[in-house]
């Protein structure tokens, strides 16, 4: 809040106060350093239930009324908040889930209704963690998750600390600590038994007790209970501590939390142990500085052998490199990105669709065309950023044509008859480790985030792809727990063989003859029109298998979606008043009426040549666009159809893609086909011997560059198109001479 507080006006709705006043009132109370100001209603203590909720909604109708310009941003944490916020006017509902609040202690019995009540209302939800996200997801078709994040440069400062505060120095070490609430959701048993069995050691418990009588703590000698901190010392007091603790019970309020102070510890430079929390293991549990111990015996075996670490390390370098990605910035950033296509979408009429451009807008007849410094063939990801760049960075006048009617090639997005965003030829995701790349795209558009998950339908289940160990314990009816275990279940049914050729060496040598059968074979034959056995092992070497529990389809340290669409991007990218476009244009009949100095030619290379040597094998694929009146129809973005019975490769519902809100859904079948728009170069020897004749004579020629998937036959994805495009630019911005001016009196 403190972030979004430095842009726009932040009020913090407190719970209630009782007083004694007779009357309601609003007390306000600014944290200038946060720039959040707080609103504290006190109401007569002697209000019903029913008392209560009037008295709130009418203070906030004043404070709306008599402080606000224009609707607000209604963010609630609690559920509880909307039954006396639901008739406001705002600009968008955002409901922030960050705990399954209805199994904590003394929940109200409404809580229920009232969050089916939100969840309906909302524009975008947010969860706390990754497993609250999977309970939650079914319910919303707009909700995202956002594990806990760390203030980083905060709790670092512990590693370097100059003493600790007075109330702990003085307690004995070893020091293992925790910080927090000390309510339910702690297992007061395991701290009582671990203080027991080693009394040599000192345990520092920090936090205010709730709902639970302080009487029920334990109390030993080496048990410290020191009351509630202010956030800003707790790097002191985590600077005398040797283990950080999380001690929390298994049961049904933890079942969903993913505690913040995980990172935090870490970020620190302490080693943590912790009780068996969902979220904790699959996020850390891979980390040597973080020990999951289910009972008290483990509890204090992990607690010995994480005070036998050293200060530094290799477990602290892997513990930083992971948290090195779990600023609140980026979650702020993730945030505010989502919240900004809310609003946009919130509820607005869909817009009529943009009209194509007119392919013969920019040609009047009787009127001779000037000359361009460049023409770009293409206008799909590699040459709309070629043009875009040699006009806005080079100064070149361009001619930008696509035989098609749009722009944007195959990530071309539009609104169908029901006003639902969708790809015309199949979902485009996209995800990078580039920043430089990023960096560029972003000039074009705001970012929606989005982790792509993909489902395989295999028989009555519907299983994560790639392959992981949720996968394998659905699959098989197991409980593999860790990734040893899931290592060693692979390693007994892999096939190693010696020469890692083709598409089945890799998966056969990976997990052998089932798997490769469940889930590669048949979806590769639909695919590629070929058994996996005559592809190059490049094509199954993209889906790796995992031994995690991480069921994101890709791993890239960016994944987001254009938040208007990728139509829209490639808009913005060409809106220059140096590129002209004509659509539905060939290159062949420009060639006659325009004199170019350069070509950019992005379609496919064989095509250029006149298939000279015989045309190049392209896989190409077909859809089948459906709406539904469902507001959901498949719990992720893409099903996968492994099996060769069923005709179609994949299912796509584009909601999940987009974030789009609205009562119907739709989806696509896609069919893979050897005729057809070519999409993907079919990856095998004796083609690659083929494209190198064509490639030969490509080199020859000065005043052509072959950029992009089709006219280098490789299998790139859009930040390789991306990447490739930008590297030719850089190559050849400078060597192409202007043409001559023609200018018309």
């Amino acid at each position: 809040m403190r972030r979004f507080a430095v842009e726009t006006p932040v009020f913090f709705w407190e719970e209630p106060i009782g007083c004694d006043h007779p009357l309601p009132y609003l007390e306000h109370h600014p944290f200038p350093e946060d720039g959040v100001i707080a609103l504290r209603p006190r109401l007569p203590h002697w209000w019903d239930a029913e008392a209560v909720q009037a008295g709130l909604r009418d203070l906030l109708d004043m404070f709306v009324a008599n402080t606000l310009a224009q609707p607000p941003i209604a963010w609630f944490y609690t559920p509880m908040m909307f039954g006396f916020a639901q008739h406001v006017a705002v600009a968008a509902t955002v409901y922030d889930c960050m705990d399954e609040l209805s199994a904590f202690r003394f929940a109200d019995p409404a809580l229920h209704a009232q969050e089916a009540a939100l969840m309906a209302r909302a524009d975008v939800m947010f969860t706390g963690g990754q497993s609250l996200y999977e309970a939650k997801r079914a319910g919303h078709a707009n909700v995202h998750p956002f594990p806990s994040a760390v203030d980083t440069a905060h709790f670092r400062a512990a590693r370097g600390h100059g003493g600790e505060p007075a109330d702990q120095r003085e307690i004995a070490g070893p020091k293992l600590g925790f910080y927090g609430v000390i309510d339910e959701r702690i297992d007061l048993a395991l701290i009582d038994a671990v203080a027991a069995a080693r009394p040599d050691w000192s345990i520092v418990m920090i936090g205010p007790v709730v709902k639970i009588d302080e009487r029920d703590l334990p109390r030993r000698p080496n048990i410290h209970w020191l009351g509630a901190r202010d956030y800003a010392a707790l790097p002191a007091y985590l600077s005398g501590w040797d283990v950080a603790l999380m001690p929390f019970a298994i049961n049904a309020a933890t079942r969903f939390i993913s505690p913040t102070k995980t990172p935090e510890y870490l970020a620190a430079g302490r080693p943590v142990v912790s009780t068996p929390i969902v979220d904790v293991q699959a996020t850390y549990g891979g980390l040597d500085g973080v020990a999951i111990a289910a009972d008290a015996d483990a509890f204090v075996a992990a607690c010995a052998a994480a005070l036998a670490l050293p200060r530094g390390g290799a477990w602290l370098d892997a513990a930083d490199g992971l948290i090195a990605t779990m600023s609140w910035d980026r979650t702020f950033a993730d945030m505010r990105a989502l919240l900004e296509t809310a609003m946009d979408t919130a509820r607005v009429p869909v817009p009529a669709p943009v009209p194509a451009i007119d392919p013969s807008a920019a040609i009047r007849p009787g009127v001779r065309r000037p000359d361009y410094d460049v023409l770009v063939v293409g206008a799909g990801f590699a040459g709309a950023v070629l043009a875009e760049r040699l006009a806005a960075g080079s100064g070149k006048r361009v001619l930008l044509i696509d035989r098609r009617d749009h722009v944007a090639g195959n990530a071309y997005d539009h609104h169908d008859a029901a006003g639902i965003l969708v790809h015309r030829y199949g979902p485009h995701i996209f995800h990078t480790n580039s920043e430089e790349i990023v960096a560029y795209l972003s000039r074009f558009t705001k970012w929606r985030p989005y982790e792509h998950r993909v489902l395989a339908s295999v028989g009555s289940k519907l299983l994560p792809v790639p392959i992981n160990r949720t996968t394998l314990n659905d699959l098989y009816d197991l409980d593999l727990k860790d990734e040893a275990q899931a290592a060693a279940f692979l390693a007994a049914r892999a096939e190693p063989r010696a020469d890692i050729r083709t598409s089945e060496d890799v998966v056969v040598a990976a997990v052998g003859h089932q798997l490769y059968e469940t889930f590669f074979r048949g979806y590769t034959r639909k695919q590629w029109g070929l058994d996996p056995s005559e592809l190059d092992r490049s094509v199954t070497a993209r889906v790796p298998t995992r031994t995690t529990t991480d069921d994101r389809y890709f791993l890239d340290t960016f994944q987001a979606m254009p938040a208007a669409g990728y139509t829209a991007m490639f808009e913005a990218m060409l809106d220059h008043p140096l590129i002209d476009i004509e659509l539905a244009t060939d290159h062949r009949d420009v060639a006659a009426r325009v004199s170019v100095g350069h070509t950019i030619f992005t379609g496919p290379v064989d095509e250029y040549f006149d298939q000279r040597f015989g045309p190049l094998p392209y896989r190409c694929l077909k859809f089948r666009h459906e709406t539904h009146d469902l507001e959901r129809y498949q719990p992720v973005a893409v099903v996968n159809y492994p099996d060769e019975a069923t005709p179609h490769t994949r299912i796509t519902e584009y909601k999940h893609l987009t974030g789009q809100v609205h009562a119907r859904t739709s989806i696509s079948y896609e069919y893979s086909d050897a005729h057809g728009d070519p999409y993907y170069p079919i990856p095998r020897a004796d083609n690659q011997a083929l494209y190198k004749r064509y490639e030969a004579l490509a080199d020859t020629l000065t005043d052509v560059s072959f950029v992009g998937r089709l006219a280098t036959y490789r299998y790139y994805n859009m930040d390789q198109v991306v990447g490739q495009a930008l590297a030719t630019y850089r190559r050849l911005g400078d060597r192409i001479a202007p043409q001559r001016a023609l200018v018309e009196s």
